[in-house]
């Protein structure tokens, strides 16, 4: 299928490594422009040595706004097609290991940032009449994850948000969708490895399989994989889809809505 993407701009946040990483570089091989924004400099320049005339890059916290300002100089007077709002996740905490100095952080690094960043870009959306707006959060949204209570609980109030947002802007020709990863192969699930390997007194590699037993399709995905729909949607033929917070778990979710 043809996406239609050639020379389109779009921003990856958290380009670094992973989701973020992958998705960006489906974006290069459907010819789109991409700006990857990440904290791992080398690993920036190597993205943008790699697929030279098609990836910029800006180093820095996405988290921070004059990291986001870094990026809204970078797109300039230019047609932004797309944003892909991403970044790592709070560390594996139960309910009763938390301060609020942990609720605190995870609410900065969960929902602020995105809000204040989405804030900065919907004016060149609203200019043009048209976006994709794609966030990846994970499937704790619909279905808790053991020892991640500030993920399960500050994940859901983007989900607000973005139905909120949606339901104001859809008449202007921008989607605003989420997607809610299972366990998938990416140095993201290391945390949850190291965890239960402490709880369990086991090695990580036996804490991995514990995670794979659960997953119906008995291994973890990969973020290939995952890339190929997060690009779909920031294409225009998602164009009927908005508001949605979409599984891509290989049959993890147990409910009925998954």
């Amino acid at each position: 299928m043809d996406l239609q993407l050639s020379q389109k701009l779009f921003i990856v946040t958290g380009a670094t490594s992973g989701f973020g990483q992958a998705i960006a570089e489906a974006l290069v091989a459907e010819k789109a422009q991409v700006i990857i924004v990440g904290r791992r400099a080398a690993l920036a320049e190597a993205l943008v040595e790699k697929h030279a005339g098609f990836v910029e890059a800006v180093v820095g916290d996405i988290m921070l706004e004059e990291t986001m300002n870094e990026v809204i100089i970078k797109v300039g007077s230019r047609k932004l097609s797309g944003v892909l709002v991403n970044a790592g996740g709070p560390p594996a905490m139960s309910s009763l290991e938390t301060k609020i100095e942990h609720w605190d952080e995870a609410y900065r690094g969960l929902l602020r940032w995105k809000v204040l960043f989405t804030q900065k870009l919907l004016p060149h959306f609203l200019a043009n009449e048209y976006g994709r707006i794609l966030f990846i959060e994970s499937i704790s949204v619909k279905q808790p994850v053991e020892n991640l209570v500030l993920s399960n609980s500050l994940r859901l109030a983007v989900v607000g948000y973005v139905k909120t947002l949606s339901n104001e802007i859809g008449d202007r020709g921008i989607t605003v969708n989420i997607l809610a990863p299972g366990y998938h192969d990416t140095p993201a699930m290391e945390r949850l490895f190291a965890k239960k390997s402490a709880l369990l007194g086991i090695s990580p590699e036996e804490a991995r399989k514990i995670f794979e037993s659960e997953i119906l399709s008995g291994k973890m995905g990969e973020a290939k994989d995952f890339a190929s729909l997060a690009v779909w949607l920031l294409s225009e033929t998602s164009r009927y889809i908005t508001g949605q917070t979409i599984s891509v778990d290989g049959g993890l979710m147990k409910g009925v809505m998954g």
